[in-house]
């Protein structure tokens, strides 16, 4: 890998939420009213109705503190309100939930891990979730829980990793749960004799950006940006931690580093059959790669298929967008360099052998471990960051936003949207997940860290300190009165922001 040098000091920034202004740009006017988009929450029009189905983050990282194993997590359902009850969050019983591993870059699936779950009721005869405080995932005052099935399937053969272990539940609030750290703790379990370890449950949702940009491109005035406006709002995650040979080939690391990772969601029909209606890899390709009129297929899709969506690849539609709005030239077509970062993996970094093209989160399972992560990733000089797999840290709006901008080619930019952490820190062990914003929190969107500090010593053990956003951003120049409807259609994919200076590392060329 080589490094190339990149100029330091200020320099104009233009800030942008690939995540759902783009949805607005490809055809929002015929569609009606649509909600906000992150990662890949509600990104396509049927998975947008059907939330326990739909799959809002992957994440794949060697884990820190255990370096012989890999870290996978998932997660479902967008936007949850903490209090959302009386009925709280749950997985389908009617769904599998998958995290998919393509060893040999062969575009299919050679180690499936797969969770389905099932409900338990011990009452009937009241309306609450919890009829007391529960202070273990046994609480006879835990009038609902579930439990998961986990299976790990290869060459078409099952087997079993865990069986009827309980979910940790929703964290409907103070009273109801007086400690919700320690159902946390209580809800991880060992797997492969110790050598890994299992989680299912809710959490705070780990991505972290601005989605205000439908106030009028934050507020008309931008003063309502660099904030993270998902903070406050939780997610139902799987995590699992397995040994690296596990999910490598012939069960060697060393030898066949490179993985490809992405999960799907399958939804069993009235015939009884699974149809696969929700599919992740990287972040927001089905956002702001795929138009309107595939997205839908898109989900449906397996990677083996992708070759049907490689023009949205090289031909992206998001950097004319931003030509069109705001003058900045697109990068030269056909853009081989996002082939690299999203379809094959990264020659000398994350690329497999004889790889066939297909989108799949990418990992090296050998990149060493980085003591002082950098967000920006590979990037930001940081390998073992995104698009090396992909950590809870990981700031893929701005790394994917700069990376489309040509960052990688001859235009070196800071795009941003001035969120650079999420609202809460994430833990420094297993599942590294922050606790869920609690029910019983008043304003969980405004002060999201306040309701964590309130869980107890356990909840702060998981949880960490809170980390902070990044502040608001202005743009040097008048926001203008004579801004016609069609720009302000094409402007919900972008908001302008103001001069910054980001000091980086320098960082390894994607390209080589």
């Amino acid at each position: 890998m080589r490094s190339h040098p990149r100029a330091r000091g200020r320099r104009r920034a233009f800030a942008l939420t690939a995540t759902g202004g783009a949805l607005a740009a490809i055809g929002i006017a015929g569609l009606g009213p649509v909600g906000a988009e992150a990662s890949s929450h509600r990104e396509a029009p049927l998975i947008s109705g059907m939330p326990q189905y739909d799959t809002t983050d992957l994440y794949a990282f060697r884990s820190p503190e255990r370096q012989n194993t890999v870290t996978l997590i998932a997660n479902w359902i967008p936007f949850e309100e903490p209090a959302g009850g009386p009925n709280f969050y749950k997985f389908a019983t009617d769904a599998r939930y998958d995290i998919k591993i393509d060893n040999d870059g062969d575009t299919k699936p050679d180690v499936i891990y797969r969770w389905t779950f099932k409900d338990h009721y011990r009452s009937g005869n009241t309306f609450l979730y919890a009829t007391g405080p529960v202070t273990s995932l046994r609480d006879a005052n835990l009038n609902f829980f579930q439990t998961y099935h986990l299976e790990r399937i290869e060459d078409g053969r099952s087997k079993v990793l865990v069986e009827r272990s309980k979910v940790v539940p929703s964290d409907v609030g103070a009273a109801s749960m007086p400690d919700y750290g320690k159902l946390r703790s209580q809800g991880v379990s060992d797997v492969l004799g110790g050598k890994g370890s299992s989680f299912a449950g809710q959490a705070e949702d780990p991505f972290f950006l601005d989605l205000r940009v439908f106030d009028l491109l934050y507020g008309g005035d931008f003063s309502e940006s660099g904030d993270d406006t998902l903070k406050g709002f939780n997610v139902n995650s799987v995590a699992l931690q397995v040994p690296r040979n596990d999910v490598a080939k012939k069960k060697d690391a060393m030898k066949n580093p490179v993985v490809g990772v992405w999960t799907t969601t399958d939804r069993r029909g009235v015939n009884g059959k699974y149809h696969q209606v929700s599919r992740l890899g990287n972040p927001l390709v089905n956002e702001v790669v795929i138009p309107l009129k595939d997205k839908d297929k898109f989900n449906a899709s397996k990677p083996s298929k992708d070759t049907q969506f490689l023009d949205y690849v090289t031909k992206p539609e998001l950097p004319k967008l931003i030509e069109a709005v705001y003058g900045i030239q697109a990068p030269e077509e056909p853009r081989n360099d996002l082939v690299s970062v999203f379809l094959t993996g990264v020659s000398g970094l994350n690329q497999p052998k004889n790889v066939t093209p297909s989108e799949q989160l990418r990992l090296n399972l050998t990149t060493p471990v980085e003591q002082n992560p950098d967000r920006l990733g590979v990037i930001g000089g940081d390998n073992q960051g995104f698009p090396n797999g992909r950590r809870l840290g990981d700031d893929v709006i701005d790394i994917s936003l700069q990376v489309v901008e040509g960052e990688l080619t001859d235009n070196p930019n800071d795009l941003s949207d001035g969120v650079d952490a999420n609202d809460t820190a994430f833990g420094d062990a297993f599942p590294y997940l922050a606790l869920p914003a609690r029910g019983s929190d008043g304003s969980p969107h405004q002060d999201a860290s306040q309701a964590r500090s309130q869980q107890g010593p356990a909840g702060a053990a998981a949880g960490g300190a809170a980390g902070g956003a990044a502040g608001g951003m202005s743009f040097p120049g008048s926001w203008g009165s004579g801004l016609s409807a069609t720009s302000l259609g094409l402007g919900l994919v972008a908001l302008l922001a103001g001069a910054v200076g980001l000091r980086r590392r320098p960082r390894a060329d994607l390209t080589a």
